[in-house]
């Protein structure tokens, strides 16, 4: 794998010390690969960093990518050729099947649904990893 991208339900399932998200991290900094994580994913899964100790160490070893206006744009273009709502999950279809071409990439993610079909718009080899 070259490259991880996180969605909202990944971090959470990391703040919650869930074992099988933190043993793809694991797996991800052995291995050197690329872990990435949006902004408006961050902004999803963060509430109180006093209480996410676990959320922050996790974060600690992420890129985490800013939603700006460019992507911005291209998140609202996509949701509206896929006539979907969230500009969150279109940041992480966009930044997977950017990463994509450069090897492969995994969406780790509780939503599959959505994704899925976003990637499916993008028409990019990006593998979706149900947690």
């Amino acid at each position: 794998m070259t490259a991880l991208v996180l969605d909202a339900g990944a971090l959470i399932a990391l703040d919650r010390n869930d074992r099988t998200v933190w043993a793809m991290l694991r797996v991800a900094a052995n291995n050197a690969t690329e872990v990435s994580v949006p902004a408006g994913a961050i902004a999803q899964a963060w509430r109180d960093g006093a209480r996410q100790a676990l959320l922050a160490r996790a974060l600690k070893h992420c890129d985490e990518v800013p939603l700006d206006g460019a992507l911005a744009r291209a998140s609202g273009a996509l949701c509206g050729h896929a006539s979907t709502a969230d500009v969150v999950d279109a940041s992480i279809a966009i930044i997977a099947a950017a990463r994509s071409r450069h090897g492969h990439v995994a969406i780790v993610t509780s939503d599959p649904g959505d994704l899925s079909k976003l990637i499916n718009m993008l028409n990019a080899p990006v593998r979706i990893a149900a947690i």
